[in-house]
Formats: structure tokens, sequence, C-alpha cells
């Protein structure tokens, strides 16, 4: 059904309220039609319908001295929840959340064979849904991090993880009623540390090193994915010529020496993740080598970035930086670049839980049918 001009008008006012309410809570009528210009009365009829239906809630009075106390508005962030999926070559993590992020839980699986995945995904999601609360919506959607790349909800190619002829979308949306949504986890990732930067950050560059290397990009606050899905796909740019083979078919790429993976084989046939970053906080000589490797690795990507993407923050996340956020530090000293301002490097603040919490962000952002949506500067883990 084509709008009218009225009714689209009024969408477009309707989702820019929510959205005021969803950033300034706890936030009165009055005040809501100052920051949008928008008259009292079409301020009190769009708030009337989404008290009607259970997605902002009167929360008290603002005591202002001048009169008749004005009411506050709350987003009810207990309408619904959101669940997201992170799978990984080894685990699987499983986030349930309320609308804002804030009531959430968490649970972690091995990684089953590709044949026994969607049962093993129906029971975690039906276990994580027994344990929370009731709530008037229920089940907004399923989001799902992809190792991989992904385009137009199909996942086209995972290196480590065998996902083809496995249709997530269509056999999960199925047999829970809700839309599922499939994205890359390094956009996902760069979609929750969006979600929680101050609003004035409208582009960043996230690089998501795991078993493979990923970066997420938001320009003009919009995810870029680029024409066929898989830009971002920053572990397959070729660093060595002639170099180690890679999965994706290619020689030398970037993900064969700085992912994870790369570094732990590095150091160690038999070691595991845990093994390593205890070695180096001990100075053992091996692991400050391989953590050398990883600076000088980074130092070259950032560097990279700020020439090409140019983004007013690079964020990086893997489990040696979120376990050593000094490592971070040491790889901004790296990058010379005459070229550019020196662009802020941060470790990740949301570590671990940043793609599931950029999947709960889509998933809400997609039931409200809004564009933007801020969930706080502060650390939520």
């Amino acid at each position: 059904m084509v709008l009218g001009s009225k009714e689209l008008i009024r969408d477009i006012n309707s989702k820019l309220v929510l959205e005021t309410i969803i950033q300034n809570e706890p936030i009165s009528r009055a005040a809501i039609s100052k920051k949008l210009g928008l008259t009292k009365a079409t301020i009190s009829a769009i708030v009337s319908d989404f008290i009607n239906d259970k997605l902002v809630v009167e929360i008290g009075s603002e005591d202002t001295g001048l009169g008749r106390k004005p009411i506050l508005l709350s987003f009810h962030k207990k309408a619904g929840y959101a669940i997201c999926v992170d799978i990984e070559v080894s685990r699987i993590s499983c986030m349930i959340s309320d609308l804002k992020g804030e009531q959430r839980s968490v649970k972690q699986i091995k990684t089953p064979s590709e044949s026994n995945l969607v049962p093993v995904l129906i029971d975690l999601i039906q276990s994580m849904e027994s344990e929370y609360e009731k709530t008037p919506y229920g089940l907004i959607g399923i989001a799902i991090g992809i190792h991989g790349v992904v385009h137009q909800n199909e996942v086209l190619f995972t290196p480590y993880y065998n996902l083809n002829g496995i249709n997530l979308s269509e056999q999960l949306g199925s047999y829970f009623g809700v839309p599922v949504f499939l994205e890359n986890e390094a956009n996902l990732s760069a979609l929750g540390e969006k979600a929680y930067l101050p609003e004035t950050y409208t582009s960043l560059a996230n690089l998501s090193i795991h078993s493979g290397v990923g970066l997420g990009i938001i320009l003009n606050k919009q995810l870029y994915t680029g024409y066929h899905g898989n830009a971002g796909e920053f572990g397959h740019t070729i660093v060595v010529m002639n170099g180690r083979t890679c999965p994706c078919g290619n020689q030398g790429c970037l993900e064969q020496y700085a992912s994870e993976r790369a570094l732990l084989k590095e150091y160690s046939e038999d070691a595991s993740l845990d093994d390593l970053l205890l070695a180096y906080e001990k100075k053992e000589p091996k692991a400050m080598g391989v953590m050398e490797h990883f600076v000088n690795y980074m130092a070259v990507c950032v560097n990279n970035l700020q020439n090409t993407i140019s983004p007013e923050i690079i964020i990086i996340n893997s489990a040696f930086t979120n376990a050593y956020p000094e490592l971070a530090e040491m790889i901004a000293k790296k990058v010379n670049n005459k070229l550019v301002d020196k662009i802020p490097l941060i470790a990740s603040n949301l570590k671990d839980h940043s793609i599931l919490l950029g999947g709960i962000t889509v998933l809400v952002k997609n039931f409200l049918g809004i564009k933007n949506l801020s969930l706080g500067v502060k650390n939520p883990s």
C-alpha cells in the first residue's frame, strides 16, 4: 500500500518521536515537541498510540517548579525480547535481551557438526526463551552472526565452518515464526560498537579478529557492505606475495598471519588461546614475539584504514586486545602517518558481546522501524 502524504508524514514523525524518547528518556511531551519542532497536539497523539501499543510508558512527573508537573515518558524496553547467535568455529554464543540491551543473559555451547546445527540452535534458543520473563510482544526476531560472507540474508562463503546448503533464515524463521537476519560478524560487531558510542560519531572502522580478520564499516551512521556484501573482508587482503595458502583460494591473505588462529599456530600447535595469553602475561619470549607480530600487522591495517576509509575512530576487537588493552596503544604508536591526522584507536569496550549486541540492535531497529538506535556510552558488560 502506498502511503498518502499525510500518512507518510505521520509515519516519519512517529519514528522521530520514538527515537527521541529512546535517546533522551525520561522525557516529557513538551520536551519532545521542543526538540523536534512539532506541535504539542501532534506529539500527544503519537505518544498516545505508542502507549496503546505498549512501546512507551508514563513513569511519573518532573518537578519544574512552574505549575503543573509534566508527565515523563520512557521507552518500554520490556515490550519484547531479541535473540542473537554468534556461530564461531569452535563455540556458539547466544544472547537474549530486552529491547535496550540491558536485561540480558548469554549462553555458550560447543559448535556441533554442520548437519546438527539447526536442531542444536533450536534447542539453544528455546532454552533461552524458557528462562526469560513473558513480554507483550515476545520474541521479535533472531539475528545470526556469520564468520564469512553474507549477502541478502544468504551465506555465500565460510572458510572454516561450512554452512553451504543450510538455509538458517528459512528453517529458523519457519520454526519460530519471526524474522531471522543473517549478517557478517564484523558488521554486527561494528553496529554494536556504534550503538554504545556517543551519538556524535557518524563513522567508524571495527577490526574483528577471531578465526579470521573481519572489518565492519559504518559511514554516515549506516553500515557499509559493498555491492555484493563482501566489503570488509579485510582478512583476505593480500599482505605477502605468494604467501601461505588461504581457503578463499588466494595466497598471502592477512588472516593467515594476523588472525587468532594463525598467531596461535605460530606459538604452538598444541596450545590454547588462554595458554598464549598466560604466556604473554608471564613475558615468555616466544609469546612476546607472537604478540609483536600481531602489533606489527595491526599497525599496517590501521595505517591502511586511515588512508582509505579515514573514519572518526578505529576499534579493535580480539582476544588479545580484550585481555590486554595496552596492545591497542602499542599499535597506535607504530602507526606513523603524515598524510592524515591521527585517528583515535581503541580496544573494544564491548569485547565478546559486541557481535551479540550488534545483532540485538539490528532486530530492535527492524521491529520499531527506526534508523538510529543509541544504547548509551557506558560499557554494558
